[in-house]
């Protein structure tokens, strides 16, 4: 073919592109003026008499279409009541963490009395800016009303000529107490350098971070110092709430953080306030770094947590974080910056750290919760392992989802045939063979879910594994991607997707120990409907959890072998959270992703089993991980907060 040919192809092309463009520009165009109409014939028609007039009648039809999908949702009328006591008995719970959790006298004073171990000096830093009367005095009143008493209060003040009133305040004080210490700057340097002027008037040998308008619980200090001379802590950090209003009973959010979870840490600052640390954490790095105002917490947190040899949580309410207008906690686009500042901060600590960090894009949740993707390095072979008994028409959606859907094409299928006993199963294995990077192994004797994967697993060629259920149908296309970029780092073990039912509720978002009827283990967020954020966004982000689902599993090939991969004594229940428990036995963090998404149809590969045989069999294995876990189980799930109830999925209160 000649240049002017394909010159004139190229041509003809560009101009059927150009006559598309002006068809759908002119769609575009036609559609803006429909809606500008529909939206001027909406105005009129709520303005009208009619629309007015018939307001109750509406209000009557939402009440009773809003009644009936909760009927049919809860399963029935007491089904509603048992949902509506539940959320009664919330509200009530709530109030147990705000006035009411207040020390009595009595124990007031057995907390001033205590002898601790260590002597240890607390440099409450709080930057003042422009601060209104009420909450400065407040906030300062909270720092003297600590039952621990050995305390400095530094206030470095920015605050312009018209808030004079502010230095007036805090010299008032501080004649009246020694430890609060006042600094006029000359100017308003920035949140960050205000803090760092703080620092610098600090004498104690630890540093507690504090806001201007917030409030410390009475023990707050004194909980810290417990922790700190009991665990010898160097960073620890506790639960807070959001509240509005003059009362912190008036709260608005309620954060019942996990103890440390680095993973979480990255795509969200989730430790924010009440942090306390060691201040020789702070040798040969700054407190706060002017870079990166407006998330400055989130880049010191991640630095100091970095550093820091034993960094504990405290789950207990310490901190009442005030939202008004204007604050960070009331609406994150009062600080539209503190989002990049926060990414800036994200991606320069991988740098610092030799993360292989590809990018962090802000999620649906919020905008400083973030998806972070990863490099993958080289281009592993991956060894997916199904189970399969019958049931040819899952395994076939299964294995045509994943040719058809995944991004990643340097995978095999190893099928582990378990005594099925239809010829269309058989006849499907022969069309499977055919396929160079597909073949089926025979498992022989009862059905044993470890028996059969550990099988699989000894004919896979991958470096890494992927243990796969035949009622799987993948939804991401990069599916694989997004599970491989963490199962190649180091201190990972397993990795496991979000999963759905087919009616788009949530069957897996990761694993918690002793949640459940039977206090062993079960999915958080279950039963919830597939676009809910998730407790304070967690279904938006990737997350460490105890345990995930072998349902979906990713590791590497090495890290299975290592911890002799599933125990066989757990047939066919528990199998997989138990293999996390070694995997975390070992020190590896287990990660779930819900950037992996496909849906799940239940353990179909297990066949008809007598429901009191199942029951009983289920008994029975739960009691041997309980038995083998106990010590794991009386100590309770790190990644979830005991404040939690065991007996709901959906991070309610106790």
């Amino acid at each position: 073919m000649d240049y002017k040919e394909l010159y004139q192809q190229e041509q003809k092309k560009y101009q059927e592109l150009m006559h598309r463009y002006e068809e759908l520009d002119i769609k575009y165009e036609n559609a803006l003026s429909d809606a500008a109409l529909a939206k001027e014939n909406l105005a009129k028609i709520k303005n009208s008499p009619a629309w007015k007039v018939t307001k109750p009648l509406r209000v009557v039809y939402f009440f009773l279409k809003r009644t009936k999908t909760a009927y049919v949702m809860y399963g029935g009328i007491f089904g509603v009541i048992k949902k509506l006591a539940h959320k009664m008995h919330q509200k009530k719970v709530q109030k147990d963490y705000g006035s009411k959790s207040y020390p009595s006298k009595e124990i007031c004073s057995q907390q001033r009395g205590t002898k601790f171990s260590k002597d240890i000096t607390f440099s409450v830093l709080v930057p003042l800016y422009n601060t209104p009367e009420k909450f400065l005095r407040e906030m300062i009143a909270s720092v003297q009303d600590q039952t621990y008493e050995k305390w400095e209060l530094c206030l470095a003040d920015g605050s312009d000529e018209e808030h004079a009133f502010v230095g007036e305040i805090c010299r008032e004080l501080a004649k009246g107490d020694l430890r609060i210490k006042y600094k006029k700057l000359e100017k308003n340097l920035g949140i960050s350098e205000n803090t760092n002027a703080c620092l610098k008037m600090a004498t104690g040998q630890f540093i507690a971070l504090f806001d201007h308008d917030d409030l410390l619980h009475p023990c707050a200090l004194y909980e810290n110092m417990k922790v700190i001379c009991e665990q010898n802590a160097d960073y620890v950090y506790t639960d807070e709430v959001t509240f509005q209003g003059d009362s912190i009973d008036n709260m608005a959010t309620m954060h019942f953080k996990p103890d440390f979870s680095p993973d979480n840490l990255l795509a969200n600052n989730y430790i924010c306030h009440f942090s306390v640390f060691d201040r020789k954490l702070l040798e040969q790095t700054e407190l706060f770094r002017s870079a990166y105002d407006g998330s400055q917490d989130h880049d010191m947190i991640l630095r100091l947590t970095g550093k820091a040899k034993k960094v504990c949580h405290i789950p207990k309410v310490l901190y009442y974080w005030r939202s008004h207008a204007g604050s960070v906690a009331d609406n994150i686009d009062a600080k539209t910056y503190a989002i990049d500042a926060a990414k800036r901060a994200v991606r320069d600590y991988c740098k610092d750290n030799k993360i292989p960090l590809k990018s962090v894009e802000s999620t649906r949740a919020f905008p400083t919760i973030f998806q972070l993707s990863y490099e993958i390095a080289g281009n592993p072979l991956i060894s997916i392992v199904i189970p399969n008994k019958n049931h040819r028409e899952d395994l076939e959606k299964c294995v045509e989802s994943i040719r058809l859907k995944s991004t990643y094409t340097n995978y095999e299928i190893i099928i582990v045939e378990n005594n099925s006993n239809e010829d269309s199963i058989f006849a499907y294995y022969e069309e499977l063979k055919k396929q160079e990077n597909i073949k089926v192994v025979t498992y022989q004797g009862e059905f044993n879910y470890s028996k059969i994967n550990n099988l699989g697993v000894r004919e896979a060629k991958g470096e890494y594994l992927l243990l796969l259920n035949n009622d799987i149908k993948i939804i991401s296309p990069d599916w694989l991607e997004q599970m491989l970029m963490h199962a190649q780092r180091p201190e990972v073990g397993a990795v496991g997707a979000k999963l759905y039912y087919p009616d788009n509720t949530i069957q897996h978002a990761g694993i918690v120990l002793g949640l459940g009827a039977h206090r062993s283990a079960g999915h958080s967020h279950y039963g919830m409907p597939k676009e809910n954020l998730g407790y304070m966004g967690r279904l938006c982000y990737t997350q460490n959890v105890t345990a995930v689902t072998g349902a979906c599993l990713m590791v590497r090939k090495s890290v299975y072998e290592e911890v002799g991969g599933l125990e066989e004594e757990f047939r066919v229940a528990l199998n997989d959270v138990d293999f996390c428990l070694k995997l975390r036995q070992k020190g590896y963090l287990n990660i779930f992703t819900p950037f992996a998404e496909a849906f799940h149809y239940e353990s179909k590969s297990r066949g008809f089993e007598d429901s009191k045989a199942k029951k009983e069999r289920y008994t029975k294995e739960c009691e041997n991980f309980k038995h083998k876990w106990s010590r794991e189980l009386a100590a309770g799930d790190p990644y979830y907060n005991p404040n939690f109830s065991l007996d709901y999925s959906d991070y309610s209160l106790r």
